[in-house]
């Protein structure tokens, strides 16, 4: 008897090819959020107004040689724009008829703006069914905040983030990076994936909705645990770590290195590495919880110890005796020098018929088998209206049986 053997099955070019994903959002989250589902595969349509387009184009960062400002063309890359206005009849029957071959919307609009528009998720879910439907804003459809404007200053603020941020007794300060914004657009996409597995062949879509304010509060874990466990209010502690010691950055002859000694094993290491072994028997180090009682007199007794080396020195000396270590560098060191970040191909280039060959952050997944890509530069205003309408008009006439 032959034995038949069956071929395996073939690979998808990319991971979310196949999913179409109108993207109703501006600024930062929702962009920022389908622009890793673009990288991923999708075909990401950006519905924008009419003259105007996403926030971002004209009035953010900085532009360069076009109108299109560099804040634009770094959160907007795979996608096409298609400039529709929604609030004439005539372009929202077009909008809808877009929804009716789509997997998922995405919108970040105050909430109550995309009911008054007649693109709400009820709306949009009487056309199709298995329409995926994902919200973000400022802090969320319901509760008291729901109207509140959102922005990641303010989400920083009263979720909590800011209170712990900066130097101990300093003024609060918020996250270098706009955490509550970024976060959100990747809780966001999150949210999308699990409601596409959901969906499977063919069930139904689904709502769904996150927030920048419960973006914030989500990532308090450290935070929560400290107030929980001892009924303190967490408070700033520069670089220090919540939950070991010593667990943060500290000067050096030339700067700063920033160390994680943060279990018994790597505090032993550090205290051979420095030549300071009688801190083993100090009572106030002898273990994680007595460090950390004891932080600011800990600090107090290792920087005269690493004010004698440089940064460079105390790196190669501590990765020596394993104890984790790394400089701090600013962005010209990390985008321009770094060998790791050239080595992980981080940046990577496009090419705009504007500005010309741009460098981009390159997205840090790494699916082996159907890895995210740079196809498409981010689009001009409307440039992909005519191709996209044609396309939809064309299948519309096929579909009632009008076209010859």
């Amino acid at each position: 008897m032959t034995q038949q053997t069956s071929s395996p099955p073939t690979r998808p070019v990319t991971a979310l090819g196949g999913i179409r994903v109108l993207d109703l959002t501006q600024v930062m989250s929702g962009p920022y959020c389908t622009m890793m589902l673009g990288d991923l595969g999708a075909d990401v349509i950006k519905i924008e107004q009419p003259g105007s387009g996403d926030q971002t184009r004209k009035s953010w960062g900085y532009a360069v040689k076009g109108e299109d400002s560099r804040a634009f063309l770094s959160l907007n890359r795979n996608k096409r724009s298609v400039c529709l206005d929604l609030k004439q009849e005539g372009d929202l029957q077009d909008f809808y008829a877009l929804v009716a071959a789509a997997d998922v919307v995405v919108e970040n609009f105050r909430p109550g703006v995309a009911k008054r528009l007649r693109i709400d998720y009820d709306t949009l879910s009487s056309i199709n069914p298995r329409v995926i439907y994902a919200s973000i804003s400022g802090f969320g459809q319901t509760g008291p905040y729901a109207n509140y404007p959102g922005y990641d200053l303010i989400a920083q603020a009263m979720s909590g983030v800011m209170s712990i941020t900066g130097e101990p007794g300093g003024a609060p300060v918020k996250c270098g990076l706009p955490v509550a914004d970024l976060g959100a657009g990747l809780f966001c996409t999150i949210g999308i994936l699990g409601a596409v597995i959901a969906r499977g062949e063919d069930g139904p879509g689904q709502y769904l909705e996150t927030s920048l304010f419960e973006t914030a509060v989500a990532l308090s874990v450290w935070e929560s645990t400290e107030y929980w466990a001892t009924r303190e209010v967490p408070v700033a502690l520069g670089s220090a770590n919540r939950m070991s010691a010593p667990y943060q950055a500290i000067a050096t002859r030339d700067g700063y290195v920033t160390i994680g000694a943060n279990n018994e094993k790597l505090w032993q290491n550090l205290c051979k590495a420095m030549g300071a072994e009688h801190f083993l028997e100090d009572q106030r180090f002898i273990d994680n919880n007595r460090r950390m009682a004891h932080r600011a007199e800990l600090i107090a007794a290792l920087e005269p110890v690493f004010a004698e080396k440089t940064t460079d020195e105390w790196v190669e000396i501590l990765l020596a005796e394993g104890v984790p270590a790394g400089p701090i560098r600013n962005y010209s060191q990390v985008l321009d020098q770094d060998p790791h970040v050239k080595a992980r191909g981080m940046v990577s280039f496009f090419d705009h018929p504007v500005e010309g060959r741009l460098p981009v952050l390159a997205s840090p997944l790494r699916l082996h088998g159907t890895p995210p890509t740079i196809r498409k530069a981010p689009p001009l205003l409307g440039e992909d209206t005519e191709d996209v309408l044609a396309g939809i008009r064309a299948h519309a006439r096929s579909s009632t049986g009008s076209g010859a």
